[in-house]
């Protein structure tokens, strides 16, 4: 059976697309269709165009790069933005074709999850930060480590994040985060 590489790339059911130092290269229908642009907007375009603000762009890049270097691969959950400006969350999970150079090049895939976790308040980068990563489960002192803030800071964040979504524990803050309630 011959495959047609170029036809499962172009239909396949998530976002795809190939990058070269974090700007986009190729894109498939369904990652246009996912943030609203043209194939011809994305290409050649930065895949800051998807991402709420120019920090949260900048941050995760340097997260991402020692990940991808010692692993070959990444993947989380974080909230990125149409070009309408509308916000949601997704997975991205991407692969570096060269783990020395991890943004050199690159396969990245996204699913947009606004289905099962709508973004239902208006949330600062950091918060967004400290939502994914509780949704991860992690705890205060492990989102502080990773983000390089203290884990008091993370408590403030949490706690914001707590009045917003009107919820009374962490755990009800988590289920209304995937939930969207």
């Amino acid at each position: 059976m011959d495959l047609d590489y170029r036809l499962a790339f172009e239909l396949a059911p998530v976002g795809l697309c190939v990058s070269r130092n974090r700007s986009i290269v190729d894109c498939n229908r369904q990652l246009c269709e996912m943030f609203g642009f043209t194939r011809e907007s994305l290409v050649g375009q930065s895949f800051l165009a998807l991402y709420p603000s120019v920090d949260e762009y900048e941050r995760l890049g340097a997260r991402m790069a020692p990940i991808l270097n010692a692993r070959g691969r990444y993947a989380d959950d974080r909230i990125m933005k149409r070009a309408n400006g509308e916000v949601f969350w997704c997975h991205v999970t991407g692969r570096a074709l060269n783990r020395a150079a991890p943004h050199e090049s690159g396969i990245w895939s996204f699913e947009d999850l606004s289905s099962q976790r709508p973004v239902k308040a208006e949330l600062t980068a950091r918060e967004r930060e400290v939502a994914a990563r509780l949704l991860d489960g992690m705890t205060s002192k492990e989102i502080g480590k990773e983000l390089a803030i203290s884990h008091r800071t993370v408590e403030i964040y949490r706690a914001r994040l707590m009045r917003k979504y009107k919820a009374n524990t962490t755990a009800e803050l988590v289920h209304k985060l995937t939930a969207g309630h």
